[in-house]
């Protein structure tokens, strides 16, 4: 009968172990933790003009007495701002607002920009920066300057040019093999 309680006991002892490594083997857990973030896409745009008498460009300010036949400098810039790199383009908007009193149908070609068209191309009124920018770089500029036409008119006097310059940018990664291939562009306003 020892026996035979010795046996059961061995057997019960078997069990209880098989028993608690089947229960540590469903309870055992792992945890993984992944970090996925996502990159970004940044620009800054610069305007700077370069003073009458030279130096280090300084940040474009409204100029007041422009005379017909004058060039007047604005810089016209995009830094890349963000992590990864990004397709630049650029709209240009123009317009002369006359002044009060005045009358007639302006002529936009009166003024005009001297425009780069090494590092930039020109597609349905849009400019291409023709490479990729990648972070912490600046374009070349689009132009250096603004010219108002030796040409213009009395009725142009105390009137204001207008050069809206719009900047946008897309990602690169996975997007064309170039700036013309890439989608995603912001809508044009």
């Amino acid at each position: 009968m020892k026996n035979k309680i010795l046996v059961l006991a061995f057997v019960v002892g078997c069990l209880a172990l098989s028993a608690w490594g089947t229960t540590a083997y469903f309870t055992h857990e792992g945890t993984a933790t992944n970090v996925i973030t996502a990159g970004d896409v940044a620009i800054e745009l610069q305007e700077t003009a370069v003073l009458e008498g030279g130096g280090d460009p300084v940040p474009f300010e409204d100029v007041i007495g422009v005379m017909p036949g004058t060039e007047v400098s604005k810089i016209v810039e995009v830094k890349n701002t963000g992590g990864n790199a990004a397709w630049v383009r650029i709209i240009l908007d123009k317009d002369i607002l006359l002044a009060d009193g005045a009358e007639g149908e302006v002529d936009l070609s009166l003024i005009s920009c001297d425009l780069n068209t090494e590092y930039w191309t020109e597609k349905e009124g849009c400019y291409y920066y023709n490479t990729a920018l990648e972070p912490g770089k600046t374009t070349e500029p689009l132009f250096t300057k603004v010219m108002f036409a030796q040409t213009m008119s009395n009725m142009y006097q105390h009137s204001k040019a207008v050069i809206q310059v719009d900047a946008q940018a897309t990602q690169t990664a996975n997007n064309g093999e170039t700036v013309f291939d890439a989608v995603g562009w912001p809508d044009a306003e």
